[in-house]
């Protein structure tokens, strides 16, 4: 009762209902008046009173506090507005340039979680009940140091797990001490721009490329060179031309999103040789390399990197569930502390719970089995989209990038505008993501991107018939 009494002051205070100097009711005719008692009268004077709004005065009562500017109050109807005299000049409501820059237009395909949802792992066959069982582990007594702020480099245990991880099955070249951990691969791509980049500084990135690589290197300012990908990755030639002193380059050789195209190994040391000689930081986005379906996955370019010119980027999103937010960086040595710096500017550190139970979930063999699984559903997946793309669409899709990954592109027959059809398809509960958001240009030919690792089979055939419909 108390709470509402102070609030109807601050509001009518605010809204130019009660002006500075005038005077309020004694406590006791308020409570007498509204037929309550005196406490809670008493204890909504005393929250205004030290909020500000009140004050007493010898011989006058409670008043309207005089220090309140009369300009910030707010009349209450048109018509006291209008007699108002206008004391403040409204100014802009300003924000900077560079937020404006990184807004885009409402993804409302983003919005349905069935198929085709890009990035979206199999939720439904990630082992919970394990994973529950670990959290609770590390949740029921947790030690002093789980609870304390934590380095900003991340737990060390599960630092160590990752590095035995990434040298045994992507051939990276590190340590513990060179992983840094992040909540997820967007915050890892940020922390990489604001420790290696100046504004205006020039990146290749490839073109088409992963839009959040680019939101993440606009939030410096960089000057981003979009350097197309062809049959063997980006190409370096035509990069060297647009830029050859450009400050890094983004890139996804393993898999590169969205084509799904594997960066040749010629076209790799030509990369390395260059940024070598340049002095250029390469960030390599690994995001999913784990699932490829024609043999082992591939070895990274940072194992082939003999300059420490390679910054790898990685996450654990795609292989167990987005709401995790872990991914990690693996940062050389000697730029360790800068990285560090920044990491702790952004939140000091993550998680430390989710950290303890992901290294027990790696070091006790759970995560390789868990990957192993996915790897063999993930193919059945994939196969029944292309089984119900060749059913149901009559040739109308031209499939790209169908040997790894998550998902697979499909060019659009010439003439039809791919974001209008993913805003039709998601009004049918289907995600498809436009092709043409991930090129720095309109390109001259459309195409969706359909993810089918978090989709049934049954989900998946539905899907293709709904989005022949919309075709």
């Amino acid at each position: 009762m108390y709470d509402q009494l102070s609030e109807w002051f601050r509001r009518a205070i605010m809204d130019g209902r009660l002006r500075p100097g005038q005077r309020v009711p004694s406590t006791r005719s308020l409570a007498n008046e509204l037929n309550i008692s005196r406490i809670p009268v008493l204890s909504a004077y005393e929250q205004l009173y030290a909020e500000g709004y009140l004050e007493t005065f010898v011989g006058a009562g409670t008043c309207v506090a005089h220090s309140i500017p009369g300009e910030v109050l707010k009349p209450t109807n048109a018509t006291q507005r209008a007699a108002q005299p206008k004391t403040v000049q409204s100014v802009p409501r300003r924000i900077s340039q560079r937020v404006a820059a990184l807004r885009t237009a409402p993804q409302t395909w983003a919005d349905n979680q069935g198929a085709f949802r890009v990035g979206l792992p199999a939720i439904d066959h990630f082992p919970a009940t394990a994973w529950s069982k670990l959290i609770n582990r590390h949740a029921r007594r947790p030690p002093i140091n789980h609870m304390v702020y934590g380095n900003p480099m991340g737990h060390m245990p599960l630092r160590e797990a990752i590095a035995e991880y990434l040298g045994t099955v992507r051939a990276v070249r590190c340590d513990a001490s060179q992983i840094l951990i992040t909540t997820g691969s967007q915050q890892g791509l940020q922390i990489c721009a604001h420790a290696l980049l100046e504004a205006k500084d020039r990146v290749w990135m490839e073109d088409p490329g992963y839009p959040g690589a680019r939101q993440a290197l606009r939030t410096v300012g960089a000057d981003i060179v979009p350097v197309p990908v062809d049959e063997e990755g980006l190409n370096v030639d035509v990069g060297i031309r647009l830029s050859k002193n450009a400050r890094a380059i983004y890139i996804s050789p393993s898999h590169q999103f969205p084509l799904g195209v594997t960066m040749s190994a010629a076209r790799r040391m030509q990369l390395l040789s260059w940024a070598a000689r340049a002095g250029a930081w390469i960030i390599e986005d690994d995001y999913d390399s784990e699932y490829r379906f024609g043999g082992r996955p591939l070895a990274s370019l940072q194992g082939m990197d003999a300059e420490d010119r390679v910054i790898y980027v990685g996450t654990f999103s795609k292989v167990m569930f987005p709401a995790l937010r872990v991914g990690y960086i693996v940062v050389p040595k000697d730029l360790v502390p800068a990285f560090a710096t920044v990491r702790d500017a952004f939140d000091t550190f993550s998680p430390t719970l989710y950290q303890a139970a992901l290294t027990d979930f790696i070091t006790e063999g759970q995560f390789a089995r868990h990957i192993r699984r996915m790897r063999a559903l993930y193919l059945e997946r994939r196969t029944a989209l292309l089984e119900a793309i060749d059913r149901y669409m009559d040739d109308k899709l031209e499939i790209i990038g169908t040997h790894a990954g998550m998902q697979l592109t499909a060019l659009l027959p010439r003439g039809i505008d791919d974001v209008a059809l993913s805003i039709k398809t998601a009004k049918l509960g289907i995600s498809t993501r436009p092709l043409s958001i991930c090129y720095a240009k309109p390109p001259k030919r459309g195409g969706v991107i359909l993810g089918y690792s978090g989709a049934s089979v049954a989900e998946i055939r539905d899907g293709v018939r709904k989005l022949r419909s919309c075709l």
